[in-house]
């Protein structure tokens, strides 16, 4: 499970270091292959491998023909880009991605669970801003009766 936030940077390159509590896993779960592709929120999603594939696989099995859907799979299938994790536990960012995103120098990995999403910084401190700007009865039914 991959839970926390990190303040990184981009090198000039679009790498990014994944921090090092998260190397180790990675490495064992999927030998260091990744999936980067491109999230509705305009954030990137980062998976190991063997969590992508199923998540592909059902979004491709949806019917093309309902153009929401078709947009999702053009969206989520088509930026998908696979990633190899370098020695010093790196990966590369590309250019198409990181433009769809908007990331400059400054972002913030945070971990969902069994993905991380990646962040330009400004974007994350706005997302963070609006999470936290629920009024009573702004929250969601799902969330009814839930307590931390």
């Amino acid at each position: 499970m991959f839970r926390g936030s990190t303040q990184l940077s981009l090198d000039s390159k679009g790498r990014l270091a994944i921090p090092a509590k998260y190397r180790d896993e990675l490495f064992a779960s999927c030998e260091g292959n990744i999936v980067v592709t491109a999230d509705p929120s305009r954030c990137l999603l980062i998976y190991p491998q063997p969590v992508w594939e199923p998540i592909e696989k059902k979004l491709s099995s949806f019917s093309s023909f309902n153009p929401q859907i078709r947009g999702l799979q053009r969206l989520i299938i088509g930026n998908a880009s696979d990633v190899e994790m370098d020695g010093s536990g790196r990966i590369l960012i590309s250019a198409p991605l990181r433009q769809f995103a908007g990331l400059e120098k400054e972002v913030v990995l945070a971990g969902q669970g069994e993905k991380f999403e990646l962040w330009d910084m400004v974007k994350w401190d706005l997302e963070i801003d609006t999470a936290t700007a629920c009024k009573d009865g702004d929250i969601p039914p799902e969330l009814e009766g839930f307590s931390l």
